[in-house]
């Protein structure tokens, strides 16, 4: 374990530790320094929180959905705001995890098979009936998809017979003469019409067609979709997931009248591993600042979606909170999320109702969920395993309390009550810490008791401890008082002392040396040459021997012998071979320095957003795994003026021109020498203005894999995809 001094413990601590807080709903109390946590997230400033989706991350049992319902429950109550819940995961009671809560707050339980959604609705417009149709057949058929049986559809949704999914079906099998005959209308319609035969007849009838298909109300204070009786593995969920999303972005959106709206996604990698829904989410989430809308996708970990776009969808989410995880999954979370390395640590020993939390780009604390007496009732979701408990407990003759999600069972009132109490800053620092001694800026090599760590923990073996503690006291010395002050060279000094103690002497001597060719230009001379010092004098050569005195008259008379110039002409030769050895030295250490910089700030994927001929792009790249390839992919979404699509890199190339609606994303795996290295790509976007055979817009970016893009030529930062 790296035992920190004092200062340096606070810039690794969580920013909780200031005076960070949020407006809002009260949610917990920090495990750290016992503060009240609160957050509703769209009272919080854009430039804090540019987003308010969140995150909802953990093990069975770490109460992930305890807090988010928790939590939901008191913006409704608290706010006004209205939900709408995809709720995948039932109890024993054969319903959904979320019927008791939605039931309390006055909301509709909505179970699959007792309620039927009319994608043919009229409250849906041509171009999202279309769109949402097409999805119901990608579901279950997607190569029944080809440019002549999308014309007869198109032609059989102008069909007066069309205002059910089953009436759609009969325009399909027997259409009216159009541009082409019934016949052959009829034969290119065929494979849509089996496939949406699957909703009207198979083992899906009953979802969507029905002699009262309609929609579900949208003045209610929170609405629940309940697949839990579904198989999880049915095409019926991202066919279900793609028509409500349609309600939701089209109906439910512009007819609600909520200041603010939240959309749930339980167990939600079930539904972004499906392509076709994925995209549907990510365009919510690309949108959902202006359309008032905050998403809650909630999850076990980031692992069940693979390496591939779906998980891109976790780093739209700038809130985020963990419940316990096994190592390999924190470390593949924190890794995604950028939690620091404390933080990452600590998901493995956390307790039920606890969660790391990160608010934006730099809050990061650990909460623990406090609940009311109600709010434990309506969330509960473990009364089977206790009701096993019981029967043990009561077996045994022993007495034991029911085992309780939150730390403390507060009321609802009583925590609102305490997050405006403000407590004093009442805990120690951890007992790993080293108080620091500073020194000052003309105070000479003096060690204080950082540089007696470092020694230390170098003379105990613990070498990478000492590197580290090191390389931290140099960068808080540089930033107080500059490059060249006595304080960064004494540094330096340390530095050597370790890689001599560490067996590198070749390095203890580079350092050495390059302090010597400071010592001219330090403020206070060459302090370390004043005696008295306690560093040695190694940075000297040796001395030559004193002048013997010169003997009498006559040998002053004697012809001087005549000077011998190239020992000093080889001596000044070797010095500046050596300075020059060690300004080279000095440019590697620091090429060396922004390569480990690049290393702790890898992220393993980049992106940026573009605007070219009134398309909405993002470049997107994502390392392997192992690192030795790099994804590329553009993306238009569903931007109907995209028109061509195209990227070219180490001589490759993939193009995509659209087909009936948008085109689809081309994608390059190219192979890379250095995981740390930039990738450049050219990219091609035909949009509005072009037309085939012309020249459309051609754009090169640099993608780095710290996750940040720049335009090649200009060198200018361009805005991420996120």
């Amino acid at each position: 374990m790296i035992r920190l001094p004092a200062t340096q413990a606070a810039i690794t601590a969580p920013l909780v530790a200031a005076n960070s807080s949020f407006p809002g709903v009260p949610i917990g109390r920090s495990e750290l320094d016992g503060r009240p946590f609160s957050l509703s997230p769209v009272l919080v400033a854009d430039s804090i929180l540019p987003a308010t989706n969140s995150l909802g991350l953990g093990g069975l049992g770490s109460g992930k959905s305890t807090t988010d319902k928790t939590w939901l429950r008191r913006e409704i109550l608290h706010h006004g705001h209205q939900a709408v819940v995809i709720d995948s995961f039932g109890e024993e009671t054969a319903a959904g995890e979320w019927a008791a809560l939605t039931r309390s707050l006055g909301g509709l339980v909505i179970e699959a098979g007792t309620f039927t959604l009319n994608p043919c609705s009229p409250e849906f417009g041509a171009d999202v009936r279309e769109q949402l149709i097409r999805s119901l057949i990608a579901a279950v058929e997607p190569a029944a998809l080809t440019p002549q049986s999308t014309h007869a559809l198109q032609h059989a949704l102008n069909s007066p017979k069309a205002d059910r999914l089953g009436g759609l079906v009969d325009a399909l099998v027997d259409p009216e003469d159009g541009r082409w005959p019934a016949d052959k209308l009829a034969g290119w319609g065929e494979p849509v019409a089996i496939a949406l035969s699957r909703y009207t007849e198979g083992s899906l009838r009953g979802l969507f067609d029905g002699p009262h298909a309609a929609l579900p109300p949208t003045d209610l204070p929170i609405v629940s979709f309940d697949f839990s009786s579904l198989d999880r593995n049915s095409p019926a969920i991202p066919a279900l997931m793609a028509a409500i999303t349609c309600w939701v972005e089209h109906v439910w959106l512009r007819q609600s009248t909520a200041v603010h709206r939240h959309l749930v996604l339980e167990e939600a990698w079930q539904i972004l591993l499906s392509p076709a829904t994925a995209e549907l989410i990510q365009r919510l989430l690309k949108n959902s600042r202006k359309a008032a809308l905050s998403m809650k996708v909630i999850m076990h970990t980031l692992s069940d979606l693979g390496d591939g776009r779906a998980q891109d969808l976790a780093r739209l989410c700038e809130i985020a909170h963990v419940g316990r995880l096994g190592p390999e999954e924190a470390a593949i979370v924190g890794a995604i999320l950028n939690l620091p390395a404390w933080a990452i640590s600590k998901i493995p020993t956390l307790a039920p109702g606890q969660a790391v939390w990160k608010v934006g780009p730099d809050y990061v604390d650990v909460i623990q969920t406090t609940l009311s007496e109600e709010e434990a009732r309506l969330t509960d979701t473990s009364t089977r395993r206790r009701k096993a408990q019981q029967a043990l407990i009561e077996e045994e003759a022993e007495e034991e309390p029911a085992v309780s999600l939150a730390k403390e069972d507060t009321p609802l009132e009583e925590a609102d009550d305490e997050y405006h109490v403000d407590p004093g800053w009442d805990f120690e620092l951890p007992p790993n810490t080293v108080d620091t001694v500073f020194t000052g800026p003309q105070a000479g090599p003096q060690f204080d008791s950082r540089h007696h760590a470092v020694i230390q923990a170098a003379k105990e073996g613990r070498l990478t401890e000492a590197a580290d503690l090191a390389a931290l006291g140099e960068r808080e010395d540089i930033t107080a008082h500059g490059m060249k002050s006595n304080q960064a060279v004494t540094w330096l000094i340390i530095r050597a002392e370790v890689a001599e103690l560490s067996g590198n002497t070749s390095r203890a001597a580079h350092l050495r040396a390059t302090v010597a060719s400071m010592g001219s230009n330090l403020d206070g001379a060459a302090w370390f040459e004043q005696s008295g010092s306690p560093a040695p004098q190694w940075h000297r050569g040796p001395q030559p021997p004193e002048p013997v005195p010169v003997g009498g008259a006559e040998d002053q008379h004697q012809p001087r012998a005549r000077r011998r110039t190239w020992p000093y002409v080889a001596a000044i030769a070797a010095l500046a071979l050596t300075t020059a050895g060690v300004w080279q030295k000095a440019a590697d250490d620091q090429k060396e320095e922004q390569h480990q910089q690049k290393a702790a700030a890898y992220k393993g994927r980049s992106g940026a957003n573009l605007a070219v001929d009134s398309v909405d792009a993002d470049v997107v790249a994502r390392w392997t795994r192992d690192r030795d390839h790099v994804i590329v992919e553009l993306r238009s979404y569903f931007d109907r003026d995209a028109k061509y699509l195209r990227i070219d890199a180490n001589g490759q190339k993939a193009q995509s021109v659209r087909n009936d609606w948008y085109p689809d994303t081309p994608e390059l795996e190219l192979p890379v020498k250095d995981p740390l290295a930039d990738v450049t790509v050219h990219v091609t976007i035909g949009g509005k203005s072009w037309k085939e055979g012309t020249r459309a817009a051609v754009r090169a970016i640099r993608l780095s894999p710290t996750g940040v893009a720049f335009d090649a030529e200009t060198g200018k930062r361009l805005p991420s995809d996120l």
